[in-house]
């Protein structure tokens, strides 16, 4: 008997369901975070094909063999959680997020958002 090759399953897709590109907010600022083709499980919880959020705040991407630092520019959802809200200053603000393994990790082929910038009233 002959089988096919093994579909993988689709990509994963970390988006911001809010706020936009170029959204103009006020603060405190809400940040709903989206995910596709992937699961969220809270920090602790070794599960394939999972991990929890970590928002990055003016910063660039940490090192991605490393566990993700816990700063104001590095903010852990190790709870699951798949929004928050965030007080910012005034001006112009870069979001960005990264999922985490159970141990703070990104994972071996990163599961990372596009970087948008917001401004603050």
């Amino acid at each position: 008997m002959l089988f096919g090759a093994t579909v993988s399953a689709a990509e994963p897709e970390l988006y911001f369901i809010t706020p936009v590109d170029g959204a103009t907010v006020e603060s405190p600022v809400t940040v709903r975070f989206g995910l596709r083709n992937f699961g969220v499980a809270p920090a602790g919880v070794e599960k394939a094909g999972a991990g929890h959020h970590h928002l990055v705040v003016d910063a660039d991407l940490p090192p991605l063999d490393q566990p993700i630092p816990a700063t104001e520019h590095y903010i852990h959802f190790g709870g699951g959680q798949t929004e928050t809200s965030v007080e910012l200053e005034p001006g112009k603000h870069t979001l960005q997020l990264l999922m985490g393994d159970h141990r703070h990790i990104p994972h071996d082929t990163p599961v990372v958002s596009e970087k948008i910038t917001i401004t603050v009233k």
